[in-house]
């Protein structure tokens, strides 16, 4: 099953910034992805959100490059671009013809190297403001918008670096100060806290010249800051009750759960595909189709570098009690702790995985990005066949042990339900 891993090299500049390199050659476009080892969870109380700021101050122009440009010197190029924020990382990327490659990597570089002199209090002012409306639009007016935050304030301890959401409470979002934002770009967006992946129709020599030539000159800063990773577990069960302008009542039932890549974390993932992965699976077909009392339910392992929670979602059909949600919900895990999978369902689940997997890798964007995603996890970008094979390792009794260790012990259970109309 070797046809999965990739040849592709790894390299490092002498100011620590890494760098991967796969060549692909079928059509002719480059993808460029770059890695912050930074995302919400390396922020502290009072200061949250400003990893997803930076992901807006970033295409505010750098020493070289106008504001609004960056996005304009791509476009016209015939390229897309984009960045995300999570709670382990910001990432910033662009795919675009390959002989634009040189492009792409100016770009980059300059904001790596000369965001902080462009950097302005108007700048500042202006994308405090749009993050707040994002804010408000997509987290307290939308419906249902506060649940993670509900769920995550609650599940871990005060202060843990996930227990607030990535775009950061309201309050701390309109506290950034101009030396706030200065200290955190000077502590994570370094070189030697940063990969760079270039994935696509390029040649390696050229390659290794162009990052040596446009990063090779950028000081690092001193870069070794990190949250703890600390196995938590609940004592006692906790109801959190949310009253929201929404038209359904729907749950969400939280346990703490593996880590990213640890010995239960693709169980579990497997656990959640049998649970709700399908129309046939366990609580779909009992819940939507059969008793006709949910209009959907969703479950998933949602697991990170310094944590992980095991998630289980359903919204009620009008007249449905939600209590009687719950106690289906928390019957069908029960009987995965304690009653084997069949074959068939346990087949089908890992299928579906490897499936999805495979697919995944018929885009250039996803391989970058996985080149990353594996790296900053395990170190060996070249991870593909290992990530899979956790998959094909899953049996019944690694299920049945894994939801035993996690999803019979205490949870958070979120109810939200509709506002009382006068």
């Amino acid at each position: 099953m070797n046809h999965l891993n990739l040849n592709c090299t790894k390299g490092k500049l002498k100011n620590g910034l890494e760098y991967i390199l796969y060549e692909d050659k079928s059509i002719p476009l480059v993808s460029v992805n770059i890695w912050y080892k930074v995302g919400s969870a390396y922020e502290t109380k009072g200061k949250t959100g400003l990893a997803h700021l930076f992901e807006h101050m970033m295409f505010q122009g750098s020493e070289n490059v106008p504001k609004e440009m960056h996005f304009r010197y791509i476009q016209e190029a015939g390229g897309t671009l984009n960045g995300s924020t999570s709670t382990d990382k910001t990432n910033y990327y662009e795919k675009l013809p390959s002989n634009y490659l040189e492009l792409a990597l100016w770009l980059e570089s300059d904001r790596m190297g000369y965001f902080l002199p462009a950097l302005t209090q108007e700048k500042l002012d202006n994308q405090k403001d749009v993050v707040k409306n994002e804010r408000l639009e997509r987290y307290d007016n939308q419906p249902y918008g506060l649940a993670w935050e509900l769920i995550n304030t609650n599940l871990y301890p005060e202060g843990h670096p996930y227990s607030w959401s990535t775009i950061g409470f309201l309050k701390d979002i309109e506290s950034y100060t101009f030396d706030d934002v200065k200290n955190f770009f000077k502590k994570y967006y370094s070189p030697n806290n940063a990969c760079l992946v270039i994935a696509g129709d390029f040649e390696k020599e050229d390659a290794v010249q162009l990052i040596e030539k446009y990063f090779g000159f950028i000081e690092p800063f001193e870069s070794n800051h990190k949250p703890e990773s600390i196995k938590l577990t609940l004592n006692k069960n906790i109801l959190v009750e949310h009253k929201d302008n929404v038209q359904l009542d729907r749950i969400y039932l939280a346990w703490h759960s593996d880590f990213i890549f640890g010995k239960d974390d693709s169980s579990l993932e497997v656990a959640a595909d049998i649970l709700t992965g399908s129309k046939n699976s366990r609580l779909y077909k009992k819940l939507v189709f059969d008793l006709q009392i949910a209009q959907d339910v969703t479950a998933f392992q949602y697991s990170g570098k310094f944590g992980g929670q095991f998630m289980i979602i359903s919204t009620a059909r009008p007249g449905t009690n939600l209590d009687e949600l719950k106690k289906i919900i928390l019957e069908e895990v029960n009987t995965i702790a304690t009653a084997d999978v069949s074959d068939k369902e346990l087949e089908k689940s890992k299928n579906g995985i490897k499936a999805q997997f495979v697919f995944a890798m018929q885009n250039l964007d996803t391989v970058a990005d996985y080149l990353n995603h594996y790296n900053y996890h395990l170190n060996e970008p070249n991870s593909f066949e290992r990530d899979l094979e956790r998959y094909n390792e899953v049996n019944k009794i690694s299920l049945k042990s894994a939801v035993q260790n996690y999803l019979t012990k205490p949870f958070v259970e979120l109810r939200i339900t509709p506002k009382e109309t006068l």
